[in-house]
């Protein structure tokens, strides 16, 4: 590839970026990579795959918006399966979900590399730049995970479901859901990820003796009841939360008081949705005298 002049660390008369724009699904990402191999362009240097809600028009890249195809990202599937194997695939999902800006051209590298050499396990490579990110990615999306099961917190509505709201770093939603579908499963259930605007909801009645409901994908939920869900608590709800707020209140010895290390095992961006941290009523009259 030829290069004219190098100016402010860009080549003038060198080849324009291409950038393929796939659908934010991982469908989509996976049909952005049977593209890329159906037109040869694997070895395109400059070659970008940027989700379609992460792209910011240039004047000096040239954009092919790209549509998502089941069957095509089912054959890419079947053959990353077989190069990657099951531990391979959850890596690439979960770094797909991390949403980074440039996942989709990282994930892009990793696969080619496994192509390029199917006898080797490229996700052992850390010294590949690409597989090093990866790694590190989804340690920070598996934290997210772990922290997303342990901090949601369901309130019972009066329609008899329990209702929780999330807005979590990464879209975890597609894997915490499996642990909330095996221990909750004699209640309706629903948990609202609020920044990407969709959820996941538990439907008991469908439900067998021997196999639990499937998960549904539910979006476009009430904005006055997603901002204040107080407004459907069952009267069962309002007295949980007193209860708990008030117990909450009565067992802190502000003596023992640490707030780095509390903000260290429960990060205060989850505060806003744990029941226990909302201002209590004339909770300075509930604190026991110590």
């Amino acid at each position: 590839m030829s290069q004219l002049v190098l100016k402010d660390n860009f080549a003038v008369g060198q080849v324009t970026p291409t950038i393929l724009i796939y659908e934010p699904t991982f469908e989509g990402w996976l049909s952005a990579v049977y593209y890329v191999y159906e037109h040869k362009l694997q070895n395109h240097e400059l070659l970008q795959l940027v989700a379609e809600d992460r792209y910011v028009p240039s004047l000096i890249s040239a954009a092919t918006t790209l549509t998502t195809c089941d069957e095509q990202a089912q054959r890419v599937l079947k053959k990353l399966n077989a190069l990657l194997g099951r531990s391979g695939m959850r890596k690439l999902l979960w770094g797909f979900l991390s949403e980074k800006d440039h996942i989709g051209t990282t994930l892009f590298h990793i696969v080619k590399y496994a192509i390029d050499f199917p006898r080797r396990n490229v996700l052992e490579d850390l010294g590949h730049l690409d597989v090093l990110e990866l790694v590190q990615t989804v340690k920070s999306v598996h934290r997210e995970k772990h922290r997303m099961e342990a901090f949601v917190r369901f309130e019972h509505t009066t329609d008899d479901i329990y209702f929780a709201r999330v807005e979590p770093d990464f879209n975890v939603l597609p894997i915490i859901g499996e642990h909330f579908r095996q221990r909750y499963q004699d209640q309706h259930w629903a948990i609202y990820d609020l920044a990407r605007g969709y959820g996941i909801y538990y439907d008991k009645s469908l439900s067998t003796p021997t196999r639990p409901a499937e998960l549904q994908t539910i979006t476009d939920l009430d904005d006055a009841v997603l901002r204040n869900p107080a407004s459907i608590h069952s009267e069962d709800e309002q007295r949980y939360q007193r209860f708990w707020q008030g117990y909450f209140t009565n067992v802190n010895i502000k003596e023992r008081k640490n707030t780095r290390l509390h903000r260290q095992h429960m990060p205060q961006r989850y505060w806003k949705y744990l029941s226990e941290k909302q201002i209590l009523p004339n909770a300075d009259h509930l604190q026991k005298k110590r």
